[in-house]
């Protein structure tokens, strides 16, 4: 039941305890223009400008605010203080849902994400737990070609395999399961959501900021992926880097799902984003572009366990 609620201060008061309670740990992002509006609550367009301020984009930022306005009326009282991580108030859907994907295990530990099947046999055979298929190709017969050797390559080893993006060749050849980007995701029809997830192929999706794992959720994937989380060269990226202090909201908000935490993370980086609560961390140059990969494989998974204690 909620609580009786007490007196707000004034919503400009309210801006200004959340800029001050927060400002340190977005220090190093820009200020974002504050969303047009027509809602009327006065917490929710104290949060929508003071996250703006904190360098929130538009549609991250409106989510935010109403999850602070719905912490709020469920709390009794405002708090500055306390960061919005309930996933009741964001909407997300109770556990456990109603028609989830396939489970995957909490902690993926390492995840390579690798360049074609020649790739994803040489970490699998080197112990990586999860590796990536991130096959680019306008062919399709090249595009059957290399999931079924990707397929092939790691059975008898105990690695997982994703295939990112090609869901129905994923499918066909029995991968393990699928991953896929937000534009992907929100493409699928109804009709094609639905056999993805009767297929009993896990899934996984790629997030960049609150208001996309919000959609995410809808879809109750198999684990979330959040990022970028440091610059990356390897793709352009929509949104600037998320940083350690975004991603922990984000595990703290997201904590009923298997985590992976993606972008520029090299091993220095492991501690760090370990600590947020994630249990794997994807990296691509990082193996790829090492001079001995199953050598910088190997350091990493270390890496991990050291985090993990």
């Amino acid at each position: 039941m909620p609580q009786a609620a007490a007196p707000l201060p004034s919503a400009a008061a309210m801006e200004q305890a959340i800029r001050q309670h927060h400002a340190s740990a977005f220090a190093d992002f820009p200020p974002q223009p504050m969303p047009a509006t027509t809602l009327e609550d006065p917490v929710y367009r104290a949060a929508l400008a003071a996250c703006s301020a904190l360098g929130f984009i538009a549609h991250d930022a409106d989510c935010l605010a109403r999850a602070w306005a719905a912490q709020t009326r469920r709390t009794g009282c405002f708090d500055p203080a306390q960061w919005p991580d309930e996933p009741a108030d964001f909407g997300l859907q109770p556990r456990p849902h109603a028609h989830p994907f396939a489970a995957c295990p909490q902690n993926l530990g390492l995840y390579a994400v690798l360049p074609d099947a020649q790739w994803v046999g040489r970490m699998a055979q080197a112990g990586v737990p999860t590796v990536q298929l991130r096959f680019k190709s306008d062919d399709p017969a090249a595009i059957t070609r290399e999931v079924r050797a990707a397929v092939q390559a790691v059975q008898g080893t105990a690695s997982l395999l994703f295939i990112n993006d090609h869901w129905r060749q994923a499918i066909a050849a029995g991968a393990f399961g699928v991953h896929l980007g937000q534009e992907d995701l929100d493409a699928l029809s109804p009709e094609e959501l639905r056999t993805l997830r009767e297929s009993g192929v896990r899934l996984g999706v790629s997030t960049h900021g609150y208001a996309e794992m919000v959609r995410a959720d809808a879809a109750s994937p198999s684990y979330i992926a959040m990022g970028a989380v440091f610059p990356t060269t390897l793709k352009k990226m929509a949104t600037v880097p998320q940083g350690v202090a975004r991603l922990a909201g984000y595990a703290r908000l997201m904590r009923g799902y298997p985590l992976v935490a993606i972008g520029g993370i090299g091993l220095a980086q492991f501690p760090q984003v370990l600590a947020t609560g994630v249990g794997s961390i994807a990296v691509v140059r990082a193996v790829v572009a090492a001079d001995q990969p199953e050598a910088a494989a190997a350091q990493l998974m270390r890496a991990m366990d050291a985090g993990r204690r």
